[in-house]
């Protein structure tokens, strides 16, 4: 990438970062409304408490959880990113190489129903990718893609 696409690029995100933080400013200052609940005479409010799934850190899954266990969730894992001007992508065509940024040394992102789960390097397994993970994200701490 030259250095004043990587400068454009630059410049792009910080105005997105600008106009989110105006977003969150704006709807800090708005005043919310709440909803009221009245409680009858000797109920309380306590707040809820959950076992952990595993006492001993192991992948046991509760008895209740056994109904999820067939859903399916789309996995997608992300190699890297790049913008391009419409110019450009319309004189792409076979044989072009298309230039992401992220670099070769970079995990890429697993990402399971629209949320990043953790990186991992691009391994071949019997002649198809596949992806070896070295990180698991904290699901607390990962973020919506």
């Amino acid at each position: 990438m030259s250095m004043a696409e990587n400068q454009s690029v630059q410049a792009t995100a910080e105005r997105a970062e600008e106009a989110e933080q105006s977003v969150r400013e704006e709807v800090q200052s708005e005043p919310r409304e709440t909803a009221k609940a009245t409680l009858s005479e000797g109920e309380e409010v306590k707040k809820a408490e959950f076992q952990p799934i595993s006492e001993d850190g192991s992948k046991k899954v509760p008895e209740s959880m056994g109904l999820l266990m067939d859903v399916s969730l789309p996995v997608t894992i992300e190699l890297g990113r790049t913008s391009m001007q419409i110019k450009d992508i319309m004189g792409l065509g076979e044989g072009a190489v298309v230039e992401l940024e992220r670099s070769t040394a970079e995990p890429v992102d697993i990402i399971v129903g629209g949320r990043l789960l953790g990186r991992g390097e691009v391994v071949v397994v019997n002649g198809r990718f596949g992806v070896r993970i070295t990180e698991l994200i904290n699901p607390v701490q990962g973020g919506k893609q």
